[in-house]
């Protein structure tokens, strides 16, 4: 939190305060007008909901813990924000869909979407930590989440985009919604050593890498599966059999998108040991490449794991991946930051943004061929 920010007791209480009044108000609005009656049965699953929920909580609450001055601030903050912003993307994706008269979720499938999307939000939050006090964090969080949430449906109305794709783009919305927010903030002195990390936040941020490496496959795939149900609710007619063959084929995609995405997520760490490696002039490994790299591979398979149809054409989305996270870390920091006069906490232009970019191009170029 800077250091000139003051009057903590007297404005973060009521403005949470007032946020949690306006969602248990709408929440009662939402049950009473808007019907229940129609909402599609789901195959989301508990366990399901649980990966994507260790994914977001403790996989970037650990993350965002490699400043040693904020490291109890930004994991409670990230608890504040996920507890906060859940409950508004459960409530802005209802009211547009109202809006729309499209069919609603299941309330299990409606929080692990807003879980999901929350992933923007805690991306963003990298790239501003240290520098945003409680309250910008919470009005942040919902804009954010509205301005997702209003880009989704854009997306899926004008465009085609189907829902599962939609959703991934949280990583590419998130790093440059940040981005633009930390051009609006100044960079820290470097006397107050802000920036500075020790070994065990180092320990800990890396700890929240290996969480979000391990429920990576989760992630990408836990929505592909639900596309199944709602094929099944547009062909109320359709024979028994026909359903059931739905259901197994959106499954063979689910698995496809979790095996795609972990051999992507492989491949990305084997390489971002390789560069860290060649890129150092004491030629060892630097943890900071390792930290930023390894996920690389999921964010740029998110688009195509489920339609990626041989393993080895995710492993090369992996590995460019990789290359692009360290690489551009040089670049970022060195040529792009500085003229554009960007200070990235966490460096989630290159960690999120790059590879996201890079995993959009291969959907077109995947789907024009």
């Amino acid at each position: 939190m800077p250091s000139n920010y003051r009057n903590f007791r007297n404005s973060v209480p009521w403005v949470i305060f007032f946020l949690e009044a306006v969602f248990i108000a709408l929440f009662c609005a939402d049950y009473f007008v808007f019907s229940r009656d129609h909402a599609v049965e789901s195959h989301a699953s508990y366990p399901a909901f649980q990966d994507v929920s260790h994914m977001v909580i403790f996989g970037f609450g650990f993350f965002l813990t490699f400043l040693k001055r904020y490291g109890f601030s930004s994991t409670g903050f990230h608890l504040l924000i996920i507890a906060l912003g859940v409950q508004c993307s459960v409530l802005v994706e209802d009211i547009l869909l109202s809006l729309l008269e499209r069919t609603h979720d299941d309330n299990l499938l409606r929080i692990t979407k807003a879980t999901m999307s929350m992933t923007a939000v805690v991306i963003s939050t990298g790239a501003v930590l240290g520098k945003a006090n409680p309250v910008q964090l919470i009005l942040m969080t919902v804009v954010e989440i509205v301005v997702f949430h209003g880009s989704r449906q854009i997306n899926k109305t004008f465009l085609q985009v189907p829902d599962n794709i939609s959703m991934m783009h949280v990583h590419l919305f998130g790093a440059y919604f940040g981005l633009a927010l930390s051009s609006r903030f100044s960079e820290p002195s470097p006397r107050l050593e802000k920036n500075a990390s020790t070994s065990k936040s180092d320990l800990l941020s890396m700890l929240g890498t290996l969480f979000l490496w391990v429920f990576w496959p989760s992630f990408n795939s836990v929505l592909v599966l639900e596309d199944a149900s709602k094929a099944d609710s547009d062909t109320v007619s359709a024979v028994t059999e026909s359903k059931a063959a739905n259901r197994t084929s959106f499954a063979f995609e689910a698995t496809k998108a979790a095996t795609n995405t972990f051999f992507a997520l492989a491949v990305s760490a084997v390489t971002a040991f390789i560069l860290s490696v060649l890129t150092t002039k004491d030629g060892k490994i630097r943890m900071t490449h390792i930290h930023s790299a390894v996920i690389a591979g999921g964010v740029a398979v998110s688009y195509t794991a489920h339609s990626i149809a041989y393993p080895w054409i995710a492993m090369i989305l992996g590995l460019l991946a990789s290359v692009i996270a360290i690489l551009g870390s040089y670049c970022s920091q060195r040529c792009l930051n500085p003229s554009l006069k960007i200070h990235d906490s966490s460096g989630v232009h290159f960690t999120f943004g790059l590879p996201a970019v890079l995993g959009a191009l291969a959907q077109i170029v995947l789907l024009v061929i």
